[in-house]
């Protein structure tokens, strides 16, 4: 496993200091980050000695060389830094999180948007970045005091004083703001956000799509076929921003629960319900049943390099996935939905796809993972 975490933490250096441009109308917060906050937002990221006991930093479940999410895809769930706590969800990606919108509701659409998490329950990037820190099963802090008590001892502590100040990590409320803000500034940077998949250059013109590619896109943005990019939208904008492949809406889509996640038997100090408990998702943070079983549309970004996929780690394989969106309606070997209420029965289900279909969908996806500048 661990040469596995090194290999896919290297990789993840090489494709991505190594990306093609981007536009910068596209990203105006990344040409804005102060490049002192920006180096201590990745010292304070890539730091194992932040949690208790130490050994796992935000890197350990964001590893660049997975797509900035876990890199043992063999766990359905994340693990903390204690071997025998879990938490209830699959880590989503730290990718392209400069584009997440801070949770509100859209009352165009009628749809809660934005936020971070998969249940949007940190309304800012800022306020994400500070939660896994004091979480009893992932980085296992007490409080922000003992955070701010290592970054005191840190190499980088003068650092951290010459971006905030002589005091800055005086009081340990507002120092424990300002990690917040440095690894938001980190993770709004070019390092996040390199928009050099193979589709990326496609859409500059600069390369071209296979065939079994270019039917797989078709399939993802046919209204009456794939419908993929309903939600996850696949074309530039009228300026030339590329597409970020979600529209940061919530939606139930009938995932099944998943009986064998290791949440279920950990200590119940953590989990008191056991394989009882019901994970509402969106609906639960917000106590209201109509959101309940509803999760954030997730980007496609580096989607093949993410697995296992859902928020609950159901489903391992791409293959898998699209199978789901396809069949959920006329197998029953998905089972029963976690969440009944809510599910949603338009836009997927019975999609009719052929097995060609699924494979060629698949192909698509894969294009949508960052790689070398060629």
């Amino acid at each position: 496993m661990m040469r596995r975490v090194i290999q896919l933490f290297m990789a993840g250096f090489l494709f991505l200091f190594g990306a093609s441009s981007y536009s910068a109308a596209q990203t105006p917060a990344l040409a804005q980050v102060d490049a002192e906050k920006l180096a201590l937002g990745r010292k304070i990221y890539f730091d194992t000695h932040l949690s208790e006991p130490a050994g796992q930093s935000c890197a350990s479940c964001h590893l660049p060389g997975a797509g900035f999410a876990d890199p043992d895809a063999e766990l359905p769930v994340s693990r903390g830094v204690n071997p025998q706590r879990f938490g209830n969800r699959n880590t989503p990606t730290a990718a392209y999180v400069a584009f997440n919108p801070v949770f509100h509701f859209d009352a165009e659409e009628g749809l809660y948007k934005g936020g971070f998490f998969h249940d949007g329950r940190a309304a800012s990037l800022e306020e994400q970045a500070k939660g896994p820190f004091l979480n009893p099963v992932e980085m296992g802090n007490e409080d922000a005091e003992a955070v701010i008590a290592k970054i005191r001892q840190a190499d980088y502590a003068m650092l951290f004083k010459k971006v905030y100040g002589a005091d800055s990590l005086a009081d340990a409320g507002l120092a424990y703001d300002h990690v917040g803000d440095a690894i938001a500034s980190f993770e709004r940077s070019e390092f996040f956000s390199p928009f050099s998949s193979k589709y990326d250059d496609y859409l500059r013109g600069a390369v071209a799509l296979s065939a079994q590619e270019k039917r797989g896109l078709a399939l993802f943005e046919d209204e009456k076929k794939g419908n993929c990019a309903a939600c996850h939208p696949s074309q530039q904008s009228p300026d030339g921003a590329m597409p970020l492949f979600t529209d940061y809406s919530y939606d139930n889509i009938g995932v099944p629960k998943l009986k064998q996640s290791p949440f279920y038997s950990i200590d119940r100090r953590f989990n008191p319900e056991g394989d009882k408990v019901v994970d509402l998702g969106l609906g639960g943070v917000l106590n209201q049943p109509s959101e309940h079983g509803k999760f954030k549309v997730p980007t496609l970004r580096n989607i093949a390099l993410t697995a296992p996929y859902m928020h609950n780690g159901s489903f391992t394989s791409l293959e898998d996935v699209v199978d789901f969106y396809n069949t959920r309606d006329t197998d029953d070997k998905w089972g029963e939905p976690e969440v009944v209420k809510n599910v949603n029965d338009e836009e997927l289900g019975d999609l009719k796809l052929t097995k060609k279909d699924v494979q060629d969908l698949v192909a698509f996806l894969k294009t949508l993972s960052d790689r070398p500048k060629q």
